[in-house]
């Protein structure tokens, strides 16, 4: 058996990852850091990749399962990325697969039969992202906990009118700002722009989502377009936060906000519909606040930004948003806005 470094650059390397995953119903997008591939004389019968931390697309050839060759793969993704300081690591396969990752040291978090199951393994992980949170939360008042899980791409008076009813509606309130930088606006500017737009709410938590909620091992289809797979993440991602993240953290309401635009958002919170209220928490949806005969949203924000519509900007966002970007520091920002047609 040989083992073969893929070299992302060559077309034809990257075909043949392409078309073995192919017979797995696995798709190879090339957007990886890192993949192998194990060949028995000319046939490729095992391959693995990792993005970061979320190792993906690991998959055997069927007449050869049995033999060690997943944990062949998963062992040597493991060590090249403990070789570039990754240490902690996530693992997004079917549930039926799940298993042969635990002799690997791997624990599964959630899984939604029959499409999907998230496991983690290595330093840190999911129960010290639940205790730094739990510290944080102990300023919070007692009683009834509402969370909201939102991207703010940028914030907008949209995002700060749900948050305000939240906040009305109970006694504390923790926002989870999605940690995943694969937006126009940064996180670390994402989750600035929130902070500063609650301030005035003394119940209002800020933190980030982490790994745990739309990240990449979550929920990539949220930021790939893949959206045959949409149904399955999303649901993945709910249960997760249902079953792990709320009873951690004494949640037993969450907010969203109604989907008029994005389809991948609506099924999201159909998803966290039909999923939440089984593990006793409750969905409340909020009708999108309206500016004239439109709803408020980041992405009509962005386009005009893309337009230099500042009429349109001062309407629909809050001061503090507006301050960030009439400043020097979201020039980069405004420029990559123009030169793309992303929808995040």
């Amino acid at each position: 058996m040989e083992r073969r470094i893929v070299h992302l650059f060559d077309a034809r390397e990257v075909e043949q990852v392409r078309a073995f995953l192919a017979g797995f119903d696995l798709t190879f997008d090339g957007d990886v850091d890192y993949t192998v591939s194990f060949w028995d004389n000319d046939r490729m019968v095992a391959t693995g990749s990792f993005k970061g931390k979320v190792i993906r697309n690991v998959a055997v050839d069927n007449t050869l399962q049995g033999e060690g060759l997943m944990a062949a793969v998963a062992t040597e993704l493991m060590e090249e990325q403990g070789r570039r300081g990754i240490f902690h690591r996530l693992l997004f396969t079917r549930p039926e697969k799940a298993f042969l990752f635990a002799a690997l040291g791997f624990t599964e978090l959630a899984r939604f039969e029959p499409h999907a199951a998230l496991l983690e393994q290595g330093l840190g992980g999911f129960d010290h992202f639940c205790r730094t949170i739990q510290k944080q939360a102990e300023s919070l008042p007692a009683g009834r906990r509402a969370a909201l899980v939102m991207n703010c791409n940028p914030f907008t008076l949209g995002h700060q009118a749900i948050i305000a009813r939240a906040a009305a509606e109970n006694d504390a309130v923790i926002i989870f700002a999605v940690q995943e930088d694969r937006s126009l606006f940064p996180f670390a500017v994402r989750l600035e722009l929130i902070k500063q737009g609650t301030a005035q709410f003394k119940n209002v938590l800020v933190v980030s989502g982490g790994d745990y909620i739309i990240s990449a091992a979550t929920f990539p289809a949220y930021f790939t377009r893949e959206e045959n797979l949409v149904a399955a993440q999303t649901r993945l991602d709910a249960t997760l936060f249902a079953a792990k993240i709320a009873p951690a953290l004494g949640i037993t309401r969450r907010y969203v906000g109604e989907e008029p635009y994005c389809p991948v958002t609506r099924s999201y919170n159909a998803a966290l519909a039909d999923i939440l209220p089984r593990y006793g928490v409750e969905l409340v949806v909020m009708p999108r606040v309206a500016e004239g005969d439109a709803a408020i949203s980041a992405s009509t924000v962005r386009e005009a930004l893309r337009r230099d519509d500042w009429a349109t900007v001062r309407r629909l966002v809050p001061a503090t948003t507006l301050a960030y970007l009439e400043s020097a520091a979201a020039e980069p920002v405004l420029r990559r806005i123009k030169e793309t047609q992303s929808r995040h």
